[in-house]
């Protein structure tokens, strides 16, 4: 597990962004190069990403927040916004829990503060032991195409092929390590419900993996929280529309800092 830093200098309260499933730091990079100057920006690699998927821990985003809060504490980060998307959210949620004085702020990325459904919880058992037979990653490349929006699977055809070469670098193992530490995760609404900082929740308009309505739950259960619903984007609104979560990140980081 690795800090990526894009911006060492600043002033201002680091942000720190965790990505998603089944892809790595690179899905925050053109989110990065447009946060305004004064704050530190780092990327947090979770486990289970190229380079990070052998002596794994028992999957668990337990696990994982640990490891953050180890990484960011050797580089003498002890407090930042955390932006989380969708995996990086459920681990954002998860640092809040057990590393609270960690998060200043908190964004919120296509995710959800729920557990997993009986059926989405066995089906992320059923990728995960196909990765691990297989030595592949094909039960997950279909995502390449399934977590983005249908404007931009029409307009930017390029997306998809960016997303598909990241997919094709993980490692199986490490995908079936993620998927099992999510389908173990619990509910974490009544950790949101208790943070007394500044939250921001950003969804895609055509986001079918975390729809509008997850997000709506989130801000429900988040009292004072923001609402961003980025249009033409899917489930990977950082890399569909980067400007957009660029912007909320930045005024959330404003008003916690």
């Amino acid at each position: 597990m690795s800090l990526h830093t894009y911006r060492a200098e600043g002033d201002g309260l680091p942000i720190v962004l965790l990505h998603g499933f089944p892809l790595d730091h690179r899905m925050w990079d053109d989110v990065a190069a447009q946060l305004p100057p004064g704050h530190p920006v780092h990327a947090v690699d979770l486990p289970g990403t190229p380079g990070h998927a052998t002596d794994l821990p028992e999957p668990s985003l337990e696990a994982s927040a640990d490891l953050v809060a180890e990484v960011l504490g050797a580089a003498g980060v002890d407090s930042a916004v955390i932006a989380g998307l969708s995996m990086g959210g459920y681990v954002a949620l998860a640092l809040l829990e057990r590393h609270p004085g960690l998060v200043a702020g908190l964004a919120l990325v296509d995710t959800k503060s729920t557990a997993d459904a009986p059926d989405a919880r066995a089906n992320r058992l059923r990728i995960a032991d196909e990765a691990e037979s297989t030595g592949s990653v094909d039960p997950v490349r279909p995502m390449a195409t399934s977590l983005l929006g249908e404007t931009t699977r029409a307009a930017q055809p390029e997306v998809a092929e960016r997303v598909a070469a990241w997919i094709d670098q993980q490692e199986p193992a490490g995908i079936a390590w993620s998927q099992r530490a999510m389908a173990a995760r619990p509910d974490r609404s009544d950790v949101l419900r208790a943070f007394a900082g500044h939250v921001v929740v950003v969804v895609g308009d055509e986001d079918t993996v975390t729809p509008v309505a997850a997000a709506e739950h989130l801000v429900a259960t988040a009292e004072g929280s923001r609402l961003v619903v980025v249009p033409q984007s899917g489930h990977l609104s950082s890399v569909e529309q980067p400007a957009a979560v660029a912007s909320a990140i930045a005024e959330l980081a404003q008003a916690a800092g």
